[in-house]
């Protein structure tokens, strides 16, 4: 709502300034005032006006005199109800209280708009099939998945994919494990893979954890074994041979396994697209053409990439030797192909400019009941009817910020050869590692050092067997909700206590996840993660939950409410924002009316922390009203309902801003 009347002033002051003084402008800054006595917007057009009109004529103008035109020529605005000069040239603009409040009582709250022309294509996971999944992996997953709701809230068409690497080292690795180490054969691996697991340590994707960390402490006590390493990589790639087959089950188990850990965290996908047919289906040979012929790439002759295909340095760079130099090759001296040069592969087909297509088979429904698919190499076994995949106009990779150098490289690497402009709305959605708390760290059984005990972060590695699985994470927080749940209300049966318990769970890992920027480095904390009170999920569960309270204990629904609104006159609303109070409690209408605005800003930036710092602040600022006012036992009965719409509003935008967020709302806390 306030989103909408910012965009409909920003339009009449550019035309105003077009029309008037000549000059075209292709934004205005709107600000939002800290205290709403001094308005609901402001406008600092004035100052920009005066320099560009002396830079244009030479002549000096007074910003105040300015902002007095411009002001005039604001008049009209429907929700506009007036606008005054502040200072020296700020134009301070006072929504129509009574109209604004209107709007937002009877509006089929939904956040949206039109997005850009297109299909955004979101990557995330991309967790390697080879173990367990951990909590860096959830880190990945949750950005990326919160951002595509978040594109989707503004109108974006997005698919989202999760890549996966099933021919890459680490599963050859797994592989090495099993044929080398355990001499199993690949039926023997199918026994184990498929046998019951009466408890969370015997699933295979936590044998697979521990047998990764036996391979690499193998390959330490003698560094020649490194040649079965490569031999069996050789073979995954090649296909066609019983350690192929075996990466392939092994490989496809493991990724039921994430799939599984995911859908805990309501998080899904769209297709699963798998490294293998890249290979397969001969992706890489079509983009290697285009590289070449596009002189994205080039063949060097001597120096220490001799022999390589490297991606070409940009014009007037100076030709320097750098840590970063491994990351341009695309194409090794031995004829092998790097990530780099996959990925190029891969992003081409994305905005289907490769000139070649998978062929895909229907996986199953997954947990929200939407459709999972994913590439095949084997036409015989495809669907010969699928969804649309690819063809996107722009990608987004979420993907860790170790690899921010290579992603660059793909990235260019793609305009070299697409040169549609919204491509370069691409981009790599970096993002950093997360370490646990040393309380933390021993609540999941982890053991420490003194020394590490007094670290306030402590770091994992994977290769070592050292982290934190994204199920045990998700069981703890499971269990520590349960408890407190069955504190609170003993009555409830177990069934119920176990679905609150997840709900709240995954609010806490997602929202401790997310209130941090991308590039922050996350120390995860039990204790904090459930906190009822502070920055947590569970806070913004529990004042969701709070509102809708006030409508379970009332027993009245929501369009009987409206129609006693619609009964109350204008002076009586306005009468209701007069005051010290009512001042406050516009406040709480106007912030939970800029909700459009919030996800337009996350959007742009691919910055899921604005909403959810936004949710928070806007339960904040309701559990201040709710405390204020005793909206049930309020005797005045129009006062009575204005409270209740105000309580109706925000409730609505809480529970769409958890829903982007990917967090439900418990039926009680």
């Amino acid at each position: 709502m306030a989103t909408s009347l910012a965009n409909e002033i920003r339009e009449r002051l550019i035309a105003m300034v077009r029309d008037r003084y000549g000059i075209e402008l292709s934004e205005v800054v709107v600000e939002v005032p800290p205290q709403r006595e001094l308005g609901d917007l402001a406008f600092p057009l004035a100052f920009d006006l005066a320099k560009r009109l002396k830079a244009t004529t030479g002549q000096k103008s007074n910003p105040r005199e300015l902002a007095v035109t411009l002001a005039a020529g604001l008049e009209g605005i429907a929700g506009v109800a007036r606008v005054e000069i502040a200072g020296p040239g700020f134009l301070n603009v006072f929504f129509d209280r009574s109209g604004f409040f209107s709007t937002m009582v009877l509006a089929d709250r939904k956040a949206g708009g039109r997005g850009e022309s297109g299909k955004l294509i979101v990557e995330h996971t991309s967790i390697n099939p080879n173990k367990a999944a951990h909590i860096g992996h959830v880190r990945n997953a949750v950005l990326g998945d919160t951002t595509s709701r978040i594109l989707k809230a503004t109108g974006e068409r997005v698919e989202v994919h999760n890549y996966i690497d099933n021919t890459g080292v680490q599963v050859a690795d797994v592989v090495v494990g099993f044929l080398h180490l355990e001499k199993r054969t690949l039926d023997e691996i199918r026994v184990l893979a498929e046998r019951p697991a009466t408890t969370r340590s015997e699933s295979f994707d936590y044998y697979c954890w521990d047998l990764y960390a036996r391979v690499g402490a193998w390959y330490e006590e003698d560094r020649e074994r490194l040649a079965v390493r490569a031999r069996t990589l050789h073979e995954i790639e090649q296909g066609g041979n019983a350690t192929a087959e075996a990466a392939e089950y092994i490989s496809t188990k493991i990724v039921d396994c994430h799939l599984a850990t995911m859908a805990r965290l309501d998080i899904g996908y769209d297709l699963l697209a798998r490294e293998s047919e890249i290979l397969h289906l001969h992706f890489w040979a079509h983009a290697f053409e285009k590289l070449k012929a596009s002189g994205a790439i080039v063949f060097e002759t001597e120096g220490r990439n001799k022999g390589c295909w490297v991606m070409k340095a940009e014009e007037g760079a100076a030709t320097v030797e750098s840590e970063h130099d491994a990351d341009k090759i695309i194409v090794r001296s031995n004829g092998t192909v790097t990530y780099t040069g996959k990925d190029i592969a891969y992003h081409l087909w994305k905005l289907g400019k490769l000139g070649l297509d998978f062929y895909y088979r229907f996986l199953r429904h997954d947990h929200r009941g939407r459709e999972v698919w994913v590439t095949t190499p084997d036409e015989s076994i495809a669907s010969p009817v699928h969804p649309p995949f690819g063809n996107g106009t722009a990608f987004l990779n979420v993907i860790d910020v170790g690899q921010s150098y290579p992603q660059a490289n793909v990235k260019k690497g793609v305009m070299m050869i697409d040169h549609d402009e919204r491509v370069a709305r691409s981009a790599h959605l970096a993002y950093e590692k997360v370490t646990l708390t040393p309380a933390a760290a021993a609540e999941l059984g982890m053991e420490i050092s003194e020394t590490d005990a007094q670290r306030q972060q402590i770091g994992m590695s994977g290769r070592k067997g050292l982290g934190v699985k994204a199920d045990d994470l998700i069981d703890r927080l499971e269990e520590d909700a349960g408890r407190e749940i069955h504190a609170r209300h003993p009555e409830i049966d177990a069934a119920t206590r176990a679905k609150i318990a997840n709900q709240i769970a995954v609010a806490a890992l997602r929202y401790f996840l997310l209130k941090y920027t991308r590039t922050s480095i996350i120390a995860f904390d039990f204790r904090e993660a459930l906190s009822f009170d502070g920055e947590t999920g569970p806070y913004l569960q529990y004042s969701t939950v709070r509102a809708r309270n006030i409508f379970r204990k009332l027993g009245r629904e929501r369009a009987e409410l409206c129609e006693a609104f619609a009964r109350c006159t204008r002076d009586q609303i306005e009468a209701f924002f007069a005051g010290e109070a009512g001042i406050e409690i516009w406040s709480l209408i106007h912030f939970a009316g800029r909700l459009d605005e919030v996800l337009r800003l996350a959007a742009s930036g691919f910055e899921p922390t604005h909403l959810a710092k936004y949710a928070f602040q806007l339960a904040k600022q309701f559990n201040l009203f709710y405390h204020q006012h005793h909206i049930l036992s309020e005797p005045d009965e129009t006062r009575r309902t204005l409270l209740l719409m105000v309580a109706d509003i925000v409730r609505r935008t809480l529970e769409e801003s958890l829903s982007i967020l990917g967090i439900e709302t418990p039926e009680l806390m």
